[in-house]
């Protein structure tokens, strides 16, 4: 997969005609063009065709290696406005002098001068339109907001509205060039929220330091940030401690105290002292490279809405074309007394009121707005789509270890039973949990004071969904949930125990048990309540025994609750809500590495707490960049802005173009009025498009 940058690419019609053209290609396996931040991602055996191709559809449009210029579009944008400037001055100029003198022309011997000065007026401003439109139609693709003015603007002169139709034309220009200025602005401001990568890494190197570009320092080598700095790479603090900015990558205003030990990631900004960093990925592997490249990615995976739309536009111009033509000969054919002048011009206004350009624009830009936005506050959306789909959610399942509770296993009691003592019991399930990197085996082994003996262990046997079982000091050990002792037939008076719970069984005897708790996260009932407040059923899958699970969900709010469940059964859950749920969607809530398959069966997958987890990124379709469950209902709010601000501009779009086209077949509309209607809800929808980025 290789990914360019597309010079000069302000169409978003000319986007989708390069996706199309390109897709056709034998040698194209996936292609998307991104408007929104004028890329192109493409995999193909062969990317010279593609190139070639490109150049073919749109011979403005330069393709870019992605290390290019990435100033381009500020740079070629003032020298590209300034000549676009100059034309539309000129053309003015010559439009009022032909206004002032139109009369005294027209009367005179010297009535060929009213053509001199306002067509040359109108190859001026619009010469480059009427080329893309020649240019176009060879190559098959007529339909087009080029084609629409060439067409209306050439029938006026042909009807001697000569200032109309230059005027026309001016107006459409400097349209395109408010439109252009728009966009763009909109594209920089998207933009500004990826300038999170570092410039640069000081590396560490035989007792100097030396600026580097972050791709050239290596896993293992020293860097040191100081304070102010951008942290270049993911890596470990070996000497100094510091408050380190994290709103770049989690959009948490409070910063984050790190001290010698602590990972850090790059991207984070340090506010306070010197550090020392042992770098443990490469900048290609790091979470900024992985974030940067799913944000720019995301709008290649396109909303219903986007699709629609597009489709929408290659359809409704043909239509609106022929519906004018009808319009210009139908009425005088069967009304004798109606003139063809008449008909053509009211044909002439619906053609200029009809351009798609406020849609096929300000569309894909709200969504990649409200992805941008999302990013911004430490969500990140892997495509609109995923947005659109989070509007429809009825139902958001949690897993509960990690996602609602902090993971941060303490024990809490030591139960004895058969003249087992604590210390006992405590040394077999510490022993026993040795090599294991689950929470609760960790809390076990801080519980345990003294050091493991390895030499005591053999044989480790892990039961999955049960348990483990092992060889200490010749003796057979278990350590695991109630199913376990009912797997192994072991005899015992309880079963249900408040809290997680771990079994010990001694050569068959049942020693007892450790009660371990786990702490709720700070948000976690406020996240809970937010998601009931907007109408959406919550729902908890754990692990947990059911004693265990009914505890949480009580002081969660969470009424339904599922327990005791291995991987596979979470899944056979999430199938049962989805065929139980119609049409509306299901998301589910997880670490982003044990429940893998659940987030990848689920409408919406999202990862909590996944900052630096390969696996969350990977697998989730939103991945939320800290630890806090509030964040499930904060997507949904910007999902829903999103949606709502797209709508407003389709509507929008479509109820003033609708007015006007009812206003010019009945012959109340001039051109004049109808190109400054289309331009006008044009810009006004591209504006409120940004709208999603200060929203959210």
């Amino acid at each position: 997969m290789k990914k360019y940058i597309l010079k000069n690419i302000d169409c978003a019609n000319c986007a989708a005609n390069i996706e199309k053209g390109v897709a056709k290609l034998e040698e194209v396996k996936f292609v998307s063009v991104n408007f929104a931040n004028s890329t192109l991602t493409v995999d193909a055996d062969n990317t010279e065709k593609v190139k070639s191709r490109i150049k073919e559809l749109e011979p403005e449009v330069e393709v870019l290696n992605l290390d290019s210029n990435r100033d381009f579009v500020s740079k070629s944008e003032l020298a590209e406005n300034k000549w676009a400037i100059i034309k539309a001055l000129s053309a003015l100029t010559l439009l009022v002098i032909g206004l002032i003198f139109e009369e005294e022309i027209h009367n005179t011997p010297y009535q060929m001068a009213e053509y001199v000065i306002f067509l040359t007026a109108y190859l001026i401003v619009g010469g480059k339109v009427l080329k893309s439109a020649v240019r176009n139609i060879v190559r098959g693709q007529v339909f087009n907001e080029h084609f629409l003015m060439s067409v209306a603007t050439l029938g006026a002169i042909v009807l001697h509205e000569m200032p109309e139709a230059l005027a026309v034309m001016l107006f459409y220009v400097v349209g395109e060039l408010f439109q252009d200025i728009a966009v763009n602005r909109s594209r920089k401001s998207i933009k500004s929220l990826l300038e999170i990568k570092p410039d640069y890494a000081n590396l560490k190197s035989n007792g100097e330091v030396k600026k580097v570009s972050p791709e050239e320092v290596l896993i293992g080598d020293e860097i040191v940030v100081k304070a102010g700095e951008k942290i270049p790479l993911d890596g470990k603090i070996m000497e100094g401690s510091s408050f380190l900015d994290t709103s770049a990558l989690t959009g948490e205003s409070v910063p984050r105290k790190a001290n010698i030990n602590d990972d850090v990631l790059a991207g984070m900004i340090n506010q306070s002292g010197l550090l020392t960093i042992k770098v443990t990925r490469i900048f290609g592997e790091s979470s900024i490279s992985k974030i940067l490249d799913l944000v720019e990615n995301a709008t290649s995976k396109k909303a219903a809405t986007e699709k629609f739309i597009t489709t929408f536009a290659r359809y409704y111009t043909p239509v609106v074309v022929f519906g004018a033509l009808f319009l210009a000969v139908l009425p005088p054919l069967l009304f004798s007394e109606q003139l063809f002048s008449d008909w053509i011009y009211r044909a002439l206004v619906v053609l200029v009121i009809s351009c798609p350009c406020a849609l096929v624009i300000s569309i894909p830009l709200g969504y990649f707005g409200g992805i941008g936005g999302a990013s911004k506050k430490g969500i990140l959306v892997k495509g609109s789509n995923f947005l659109d789909t989070l509007t429809q959610v009825k139902t958001v399942v949690f897993d509960k270890t990690g996602t609602l509770t902090k993971g941060e296993f303490k024990v809490a009691e030591i139960v004895t039973s058969n003249g087992f003592t604590k210390e006992q019991l405590i040394d077999y399930a510490a022993h026993a949990e040795a090599n294991s990197n689950h929470p609760i085996a960790k809390s076990i082994l801080e519980a345990y004071k003294t050091g493991i003996d390895n030499s005591r262990i053999n044989d480790v046997t892990e039961i999955s969904g049960h348990g483990i079982k092992v060889n200490i000091d010749g003796k057979i050990i278990l350590a695991g949930n109630d199913k376990l002792l009912h797997k192994e037939k072991i005899e015992h008076k309880i079963c249900d125990v408040e809290g997680t719970v771990v079994h010990i069984v001694v050569e068959g005897k049942y020693a007892g048990y450790i009660i371990i708790y786990d702490s709720l996260k700070d948000d976690s009932i406020a996240a809970i309540r937010s998601l009931k407040g907007k109408g959406i059923n919550t729902i908890m899958l754990t692990g947990d025994n059911k004693s265990a699970a009914e505890i949480y969900a009580k002081k969660l709010g969470i009424n339904k609750y599922y327990y005791e469940l291995l991987p596979e059964n979470k899944v056979e859950q999430i199938e049962k809500l989805l065929s139980s749920d119609g049409k509306n969607k299901v998301a589910f809530v997880g670490d982003g590495i044990n429940d893998a398959p659940v987030l990848a069966r689920a409408d919406v997958g999202i990862a909590m707490g996944a900052l630096g987890s390969d696996a969350a990124i990977e697998t989730a379709d939103i991945v939320l960049m800290t630890d806090s469950p509030s964040k499930v209902a904060e997507a949904i709010d910007i999902a829903k802005k999103t949606r709502k601000i797209v709508w407003q501009n389709i509507l929008f779009a479509l109820g003033v173009k609708s007015i006007f086209i009812i206003l010019g077949i009945f012959g109340i509309a001039t051109m004049w009025e109808a190109v400054f209607g289309d331009m006008g809800v044009a810009i006004l929808a591209i504006v409120n498009a940004t709208r999603v980025l200060k929203s959210t």
